[in-house]
């Protein structure tokens, strides 16, 4: 198997030309791409017609797809009903993914809010298992789980913490968020010993297995200090923010790994994605 590469969502090159999500599979297909990330962040609003079709298009062109549950989502709230509305959106996140033949769904870690680190995370494990609980009871075993690493200094969900909720299940898979861990450490990422430092630490803590498959979104992310995260860029911008995905994708093809790429390059995360593709095809 090799790495899979695609865009979140539909670009401003293909709204330009289609109008239907469901033209998006023949689309990356046409451009070289393999996977597709569907943006549910506003909410889960995806019918059984939008749902089939999805999984007919991206089947007959070989695209994989993965879901992006609600933004909303707090694993950690300090609020119990709001921790309960988490697991709902968890729930409907997989149950659009079953429909349309997605197999992971990527959840927002959650915020720190007044609680210490700790607390918080104690706070984000409870509601994940419970979570997975009701996912196997209601027929979803066969979807991950990928916690995602987290932009601003604020949020749940440093690289640590992340992988800390992934051992919670083995069927977790970690969201590594490239962009969102340069961003919350102030342009962290010089090199490619930065990049190799946080695989090992993945495979330390979760095994060979879950590195080779393990989740990413990537794209350049403004920050600010001491926030983090301020917004998506483009591969193009030259403001000196990073970080660089080449020795990554050198990093990921010389170790043998096979995880899935997305990108969230603002506007143009088509083709952003097509060049990280094609730079890694360049090393195997």
């Amino acid at each position: 198997m090799s790495a899979k590469f695609g865009p979140a969502g539909n670009s401003e090159a293909f709204s330009a030309k289609y109008k239907s999500t469901i033209d998006a599979p023949r689309y990356l297909s046409e451009m070289g791409l393999d996977h597709y990330e569907y943006q549910c962040g506003r909410g889960v609003r995806v019918s059984d017609k939008v749902a089939s079709a999805m999984r007919t298009k991206s089947s007959e062109h070989g695209i994989s797809l993965s879901i992006h549950a609600p933004y909303f989502i707090s694993l950690s709230s300090i609020e119990p009903e709001k921790r309960d509305n988490s697991i709902n959106y968890i729930i409907q996140s997989c149950d659009a993914a079953k429909r349309m033949g997605a197999d992971r769904i990527i959840i927002h870690s959650g915020s720190c809010a007044k609680i210490s680190r700790e607390e918080a995370l104690e706070l984000a494990k409870d509601t994940l298992i419970r979570a997975r609980r009701q996912a196997i009871e209601q027929g979803f075993e066969d979807i991950h789980f990928c916690p995602e690493t987290m932009g601003k200094v604020n949020q749940l969900g440093n690289l640590t913490e992340v992988l800390e909720l992934c051992k919670l299940d083995d069927s977790f898979i970690p969201c590594i968020d490239f962009g969102h861990l340069n961003a919350r450490d102030f342009g962290s990422i010089k090199d490619k010993s930065d990049y190799e430092r946080m695989l090992d630490e993945v495979e330390n803590a979760l095994g060979g297995d879950r590195l080779r498959c393990f989740h990413s979104h990537f794209s350049k992310i403004m920050f600010t200090i001491p926030g983090g995260e301020k917004k998506h860029l483009t591969f193009d911008d030259n403001q000196g923010y990073g970080p660089d995905y080449e020795p990554l994708m050198e990093l990921v093809a010389k170790k043998n790994l096979s995880p899935t790429f997305i990108c969230e390059s603002a506007g143009t995360q088509d083709i952003d994605a097509l060049r990280m593709k094609k730079s890694y095809c360049s090393f195997l």
